[in-house]
């Protein structure tokens, strides 16, 4: 049943205080919406304006998690000014993580919240907030995860990748396909999980880089969790960290890595 909006790296032991810790400062809400950042001051007033204008019209009751990775701008002093202004209709926090990397800041954000369902999505907005509605429905429904896709049957894409990237991306989308089976899209900035099952496979995750969302898909197949994949009208941010080179050759040299942590 969900909640009124009036309700608002170590070993195991290390790793369940440092939640209790962060989620004794955050009030109990049915979402908590993970956004890493790093130097995102620039855009994040605006993410963070439309995400609690969405949210502050569903049904649910959610929070907006921050994780400013490291940035050396305003990041962190921009989010506190704005969660400030905001009133309590979608509380803001913004939380930080030392270790570098979008997936140490994901996994930051997801494990040390208690809300029945998290997940997260990227600063730049390239997946459409209204993707949140359907992904809500079916976790409700008992999906364990439900996944943002630009390359799913139906998935259009508003604002084509530079060719670089597309190229990248196409190798590391083969490299995936016969290890995360039936996933067409495992690097959409857009996941979203149902607690108990996200928990189960998060605390087993390695990677701190790009290949997190391949391990953490990856571990949740592996306990048989329903993984459902939404295609997308999808827009590609401009202001996008990855680069295609270093970034590229990391993430291929982990995923190669990954079947054998996992078997």
């Amino acid at each position: 049943m969900l909640h009124s909006r009036s309700m608002n790296n170590g070993g195991r032991g290390g790793f369940q205080a440092r939640r209790h810790a962060d989620s004794l400062r955050r009030s109990l809400v049915d979402l908590e919406v993970i956004i890493p950042a790093y130097n995102e001051a620039g855009r994040i007033p605006n993410t963070l304006l439309q995400a609690i204008d969405f949210l502050a019209s569903q049904p649910w009751s959610s929070r907006i998690v921050v994780v400013d990775n490291g940035s050396v701008d305003e990041t962190g002093a921009v989010v506190r000014r704005i969660s400030g202004e905001a009133g309590s209709s979608v509380p803001i926090s913004v939380i930080g993580c030392s270790r570098r990397g979008k997936g140490a800041a994901v996994r930051r954000g997801l494990l040390s919240g208690t809300s029945r369902f998290t997940g997260f999505f990227d600063a730049d907005l390239a997946t459409p907030l209204e993707t949140l509605t359907a992904a809500m429905s079916h976790l409700e429904e008992g999906a364990a995860a439900v996944i943002a896709s630009r390359h799913a049957p139906g998935s259009t894409l508003v604002r084509p990748q530079q060719l670089g990237r597309r190229i990248g991306g196409k190798a590391f989308r083969t490299l995936t396909k016969s290890k995360v089976k039936g996933i067409f899209d495992t690097q959409c900035g857009f996941k979203f999980f149902e607690r108990d099952s996200l928990t189960a496979a998060m605390v087993q995750c390695r990677a701190t880089g790009f290949a997190f969302d391949v391990e953490l898909l990856l571990r949740l197949q592996h306990q048989g969790a329903r993984i459902i994949e939404l295609p997308v009208a999808w827009t590609d941010g401009e202001a996008s960290t990855f680069r295609p080179f270093q970034d590229g050759i990391a993430s291929f040299a982990s995923v190669l890595q990954l079947e054998k942590s996992i078997l």
